[in-house]
């Protein structure tokens, strides 16, 4: 390691993202990619921003594509910060409500790889919290009794990888038993089937919920998130960002966010076309002998008893199909799949039935 490097640059393990390589007729399903693109609503507006205006810089408050969020939401625009993609919004989160005095950050020991990620490099003290047998959340784990409170509880919400979904009595149960410490719910993929927590915001002082736009609104090239709490949380992430990057969104990003915001008609449309998928996709699977999780989320966490997921996901990359394995303990059978347009998971099913049959 260069001797110019800061003294914790050695010692962080980067996230390692979903596989991107380059296969003639590929099929990608490892990365949670949307398999209906943009409305043509953004990509009008998006062509539109593109003038002589573009040396101007854009609207660090991005007051319109707030405006369009809070309006969707039922908040006001107090309620609502935004940035580039919900990675960074959960940077920020890291930076504004988890470095507090060495309190560890509570979230469950199979969730988004990126967590932990944060962690070392925000030096956030990590409590994993195991999922229960079935891979769900329980709430009451989160309800114990201990000497040190947690600086904060981190959930996506639906989870990821396995698709389970909270309840909203269970949030707000879990944030009114915990006060002191901020309740984080990472909603990227809430929009196929489950409820948000946005709901719940004017009434917990301690919520915050973040979203993207990669993946309901098919924008994920474009890298737009934001989170929704009460004003004065959201005050904090305001300074974070102004003493990080105070114009993170271009004018082209706010173009096309606000519309996609403001195009609730394709959002509906899309959203069911993506459940309608998954669900004949999960039929499809359990027919081929898979066992899927109940998902609320656009991909399928599924294995098969009498097959290594390793070797399945190895043979469908060599048809040209890539699907997700993770190596953790307790999940290293399964895949996750993310869910494609009919004909493409009708593609994925005819491949599986060959290597299955091998």
């Amino acid at each position: 390691m260069n001797s110019l490097f800061s003294d914790h640059v050695a010692a962080l393990q980067p996230y390692v993202p979903g596989e991107q390589v380059r296969l003639p007729n590929l099929l990608k399903l490892n990365t949670n990619e949307n398999p209906w693109g943009p409305s043509l609503r953004v990509l009008e507006a998006m062509r539109a921003a593109i003038s002589d205006d573009l040396r101007l810089y854009p609207d660090y408050q991005a007051l319109g594509l707030r405006q369009a969020i809070a309006r969707r939401h039922g908040l006001d625009v107090e309620h609502v910060f935004v940035g580039n993609g919900s990675d960074e919004i959960l940077a920020h989160v890291f930076s504004a409500f988890f470095q507090r005095a060495g309190r560890p950050l509570w979230l469950p020991d199979i969730s988004y790889g990126f967590y932990p990620t944060w962690c070392r490099l925000y030096g956030v003290p990590a409590e994993r919290i195991a999922l229960a047998e079935d891979f769900s959340v329980h709430v009451a784990d989160y309800l114990r009794d201990t000497k040190v409170e947690p600086c904060g509880i981190l959930l996506a919400n639906p989870n990821a990888p396995t698709g389970l979904a909270l309840g909203l009595d269970e949030i707000a149960r879990l944030a009114a038993a915990r006060p002191d410490s901020a309740i984080v719910i990472d909603e990227a993929y809430v929009d196929f089937g489950a409820d948000s927590a946005a709901s719940l915001i004017p009434d917990l002082p301690n919520l915050v919920v973040v979203h993207t736009l990669s993946k309901s609104r098919s924008l994920a090239g474009l890298r737009v998130g934001y989170a929704l709490a009460q004003p004065e949380l959201i005050a904090g992430l305001v300074r974070i960002k102004d003493s990080f990057n105070s114009y993170p969104l271009d004018r082209v990003a706010l173009a096309g966010a606000q519309a996609a915001i403001e195009d609730e008609a394709w959002f509906e449309r899309t959203c069911q076309a993506v459940i309608a998928a998954r669900e004949q996709l999960g039929l499809d699977l359990q027919a081929l002998g898979f066992e899927c999780l109940p998902s609320k989320a656009n991909f399928i966490f599924a294995r098969h008893p009498a097959h290594r997921a390793a070797d399945v996901a190895a043979a469908l990359r060599e048809q040209g199909i890539l699907v997700r394995h993770f190596t953790a303990p307790r999940i290293d059978q399964f895949l996750r799949i993310t869910v494609g347009t009919p004909e493409q998971c009708a593609r994925l099913c005819k491949a599986l039935a060959e290597v299955l049959a091998r």
